[in-house]
């Protein structure tokens, strides 16, 4: 989904200032129709979550959810008997997707937790708004709308959104025991939405605090997910410096030191260059990130390259011309952030240069004269007096050498 945009006029919250959203992907024609064949059978349909959520703060929106206290099977029922097609993809938790023209909406029913280990929770359909808002984890994700664009806040989750506040429902303590991942993306929300200037929530920081141990029951796929999509974030630093002193990244990160993150971000933002969670991962550092998180092996790959590129002290021309445009752009933002240093002049048209610049001599040029190992030596004096000129000598003048 795009970027869609709301306008709110005055006219629908359950809880305070009545507030009406208008908001494109809600007037769709394919989202009204899913609403409106589980709500002309007599049940309650809102969106709910992400959607709402993005919409009030301006932010793209990529899925649309749905939730109602039509139970599943009905849902299927009603769906198919309206000639679209749904799929039980989560049935046994209440969660049906029903498709429209191509477009998907996950459709679920309202529910209450009734056993927790920390992971994985036993749940129980529900009846009520109230209750479906109060299972879920950030008062910015229990805000709803109707079909026709009315707020709908159990929880006053719209007065923290305004704030840029994120906040656990209730209990923080409560809510992570539920589900021990809520630390993490406690910090990644705060990134994302959350206001520098109204920093971190105290309770939610003691709950998370009490509850380290809970970090160690997670696998390690959930926590890469979140750590990742936590450090490409515009602006990481904050919940990360706050992870540190909480005790948190060295759970995750064991010897990661965020000491440079910020200096990072400053000199990405000064280069034009866009967020990049595995550049920032580089430069965290740690005992053995690749381990802890489970990357991928292409990830483990390009983060191992990152890391070797810190203490690599070839100028800019050079290293784009060994490395290519991204992986020397990547090395520079690394090695200025780590030494504290500023960004060198005009280092991304040196690199540019270079990663263009094609080197003017082959070996047989100097065949027979040279052959084997000083063949070879020969060509590297060659390229590294042809790089010292900045790539301007040609091949006459290098022959000449």
């Amino acid at each position: 989904m795009g970027g869609d945009g709301a306008d709110a006029a005055g006219s629908g919250r359950s809880n305070g200032a009545m507030t009406t959203i208008r908001a494109p992907w809600l007037r769709d024609a394919d989202t009204q129709t899913v609403l409106s064949v589980l709500g002309n059978a007599g049940a309650q349909a809102l969106a709910v979550g992400g959607c709402v959520r993005n919409t009030l703060m301006g932010l793209p929106i990529k899925d649309i959810d749905i939730a109602t206290d039509a139970r599943p099977e009905k849902v299927m029922r009603l769906a198919r008997d309206a000639g679209l097609r749904a799929i039980p993809t989560g049935i046994d938790h209440g969660t049906v997707t029903v498709v429209v023209n191509g477009t998907a909406f996950e459709v679920t029913t309202f529910r209450r937790d009734v056993e927790t280990d920390g992971r994985h929770a036993v749940v129980h359909f529900a009846d009520t708004v109230e209750e479906d808002a109060a299972r879920r984890d950030f008062t910015m994700n229990a805000l709803y709308l109707t079909k026709d664009g009315m707020l709908v806040d159990p929880l006053g989750g719209f007065d923290d959104l305004q704030r840029h506040y994120v906040r656990f429902i209730g209990d923080a303590a409560e809510r992570i025991r539920e589900d021990y991942l809520r630390s993490l993306r406690y910090f990644r929300f705060h990134a994302i939405y959350g206001d520098p200037e109204e920093g971190f929530d105290a309770e939610a920081l003691a709950g998370i605090a009490k509850n380290l141990d809970g970090l160690d029951k997670l696998s390690k796929e959930r926590v890469e997910a979140e750590i990742l999509k936590l450090l490409g974030a515009d602006d990481p630093a904050p919940s990360v410096a706050t992870m540190r002193q909480v005790g948190v990244l060295a759970r995750c990160l064991p010897g990661a030191d965020d000491k440079g993150l910020a200096r990072l971000v400053y000199l990405e933002s000064e280069a034009g260059v866009s967020p990049d969670a595995l550049r920032r991962l580089a430069l965290l550092g740690g005992v053995s990130p690749v381990d802890d998180l489970r990357l991928s092996r292409a990830d483990q790959k390009r983060l191992s390259n990152l890391r070797d590129g810190i203490g690599n002290m070839q100028p800019p021309g050079e290293l784009g011309y060994r490395l290519g445009s991204d992986a020397a752009t990547n090395v520079v933002l690394l090695r200025a952030a780590s030494l504290e240093t500023d960004l060198p002049d005009g280092f991304q048209d040196q690199i540019t240069t270079g990663a263009t610049a094609e080197f003017p001599i082959k070996a047989n040029y100097l065949m027979p004269n040279y052959t084997g190992a000083a063949l070879g030596a020969r060509l590297d004096e060659l390229e590294r007096a042809w790089i010292a000129s900045n790539f301007t000598l040609d091949r006459s003048a290098l022959m000449e050498l």
